[in-house]
């Protein structure tokens, strides 16, 4: 905490705006929530104003995700064309994937921000099977504005109280994606079972 304060008294709103970027591209220095929810507190006592600091926590998001969606839809086809047979990414599956995407994936979008590990690769696995930019906007600027708005609340409304709330919301966010991934292991064993059957 020492350090993310000192680098918000070195660059202050730019560690929003440009290091958010970072922890999209699966480089979380500064880590995205803490950083958010510690820009809330900030707010609390007023070292920064709010209406400045969660906008540009809310146009780094943006900025990170969009970029990683970018990435993804230009270099995507390409990297598969050369890498994805070793990787066993076929044109076969990436259209499964797409498919399961049109089903459940506007949803997955929206709520992907409060995942860490899956926010950093969802942009690009979206840019990969070519979701037009209309749809992806649709759902993922909504979600980002979700996730900012939560975790900077958290320092904002709990002031000195900010860090037992932040570690109390990510142990129930874990518990929930752990159970989540219990479900669909679950649900993908019984299909095969079936299939086999």
């Amino acid at each position: 905490m020492e350090w993310l304060a000192e680098l918000f008294e070195q660059y202050g709103y730019l560690l929003l705006l440009l290091g958010l970027p970072l922890d999209f591209i699966a480089l979380p220095i500064p880590p995205a929530q803490t950083t958010i929810t510690l820009a809330g507190y900030m707010s609390y006592v007023g070292e920064v104003s709010w209406w400045l600091a969660w906008p540009a926590a809310f146009a780094g998001s943006i900025v990170g995700f969009t970029c990683t969606y970018g990435i993804g839809y230009a270099a995507g086809a390409k990297l598969l064309d050369r890498f994805g047979e070793r990787l066993g990414i076929t044109r076969e599956r990436l259209e499964k994937t797409r498919g399961y995407y049109e089903k459940h994936g506007n949803k997955l979008l929206f709520i992907n921000f409060f995942i860490p590990g899956l926010r950093q690769f969802t942009g690009y696995s979206i840019g990969m099977i070519r979701i037009p930019y209309r749809t992806f906007a649709m759902y993922a600027y909504p979600g980002a504005a979700l996730w900012t708005g939560t975790f900077f609340a958290i320092g904002f409304f709990f002031g000195e109280q900010w860090e037992i709330v932040f570690a109390f919301v990510e142990r129930f966010i874990k518990i929930i994606v752990i159970i989540a991934v219990v479900i669909l292991a679950a649900v993908l064993a019984v299909r095969r079972l079936r299939r086999r059957k």
